[in-house]
């Protein structure tokens, strides 16, 4: 039997990321405005068809993949890289002080969207938000540092949007915001897991240090679709 994490995507669209997901059980994608993702059942001609369909045309799609695949006509490859995935493999959940931490909410999205953009985490978009889960730190009213959730392929929730702004870097926000998620997550009864680029070393170097396990190495690819 496939592991959820396997096809993460397409196994968080079609539980716990189901209410945000569009489509049917072959393709499944999520409204623009919260993230460009989508999930295939398989990587067959039928499956891809059907996320043509889904998929806006001058927009990226993004696909995470256990092995390299093979893309049918329609469809343009912009990019496509390896992407480590890591679990955190421990059931206790650690003790945080987040009596500091912000709750993030509708009103702090042009905050969010002004630190990732500067900081370049990832794609964060006007509804992004919608997957929830975002706590932030300020200083003297400006979000410097924030980190949530974003895949929900259960039993397994992601840790995203990990950002800290350059001008204060090194006073241990990202390692308080990420066990402040790792809490929250076991609490809630699920697995945290995250991705991130290895060529990324501070990152990389600081979720291994909080205890987190490569699992695999995935394969994005951003495509285009082709519409003549």
């Amino acid at each position: 039997m496939e592991h959820p994490l396997d096809n993460p995507i397409w196994n968080a669209l079609r539980t716990g990321n189901q209410p945000l997901a569009i489509g049917d059980e072959l393709a499944r994608v999520l409204p623009r405005e919260v993230g460009a993702f989508a999930g295939l059942a398989d990587y067959s001609p039928r499956a891809f068809a059907r996320l043509h369909e889904l998929s806006p045309a001058g927009a990226p799609t993004v696909l995470f993949t256990a092995d390299p695949i093979s893309l049918p006509p329609g469809w343009q490859q912009l990019m496509h890289k390896e992407l480590a995935q890591l679990v955190y493999p421990q059931p206790d959940v650690p003790a945080v002080d987040s009596s500091h931490l912000v709750d993030l909410q509708e009103q702090d999205v042009p905050a969010m969207r002004a630190l990732t953009g500067l900081t370049n985490p990832g794609p964060f978009l006007a509804r992004t938000i919608d997957f929830g889960g975002y706590y932030g730190i300020f200083q003297n009213g400006q979000l410097v540092a924030m980190a949530g959730q974003r895949l929900q392929p259960s039993p397994y929730t992601e840790i995203s949007a990990v950002c800290t702004h350059p001008a204060y870097l090194g006073r241990g926000y990202a390692n308080l915001l990420v066990r402040h998620q790792v809490a929250r997550i076991l609490a809630a009864g699920s697995t945290p897991f995250l991705h991130v680029y290895e060529d990324n070393t501070p990152a990389y170097a600081l979720y291994q240090k909080l205890g987190f396990q490569l699992r695999q190495r995935l394969h994005v690819y951003v495509l285009e679709k082709h519409t003549q």
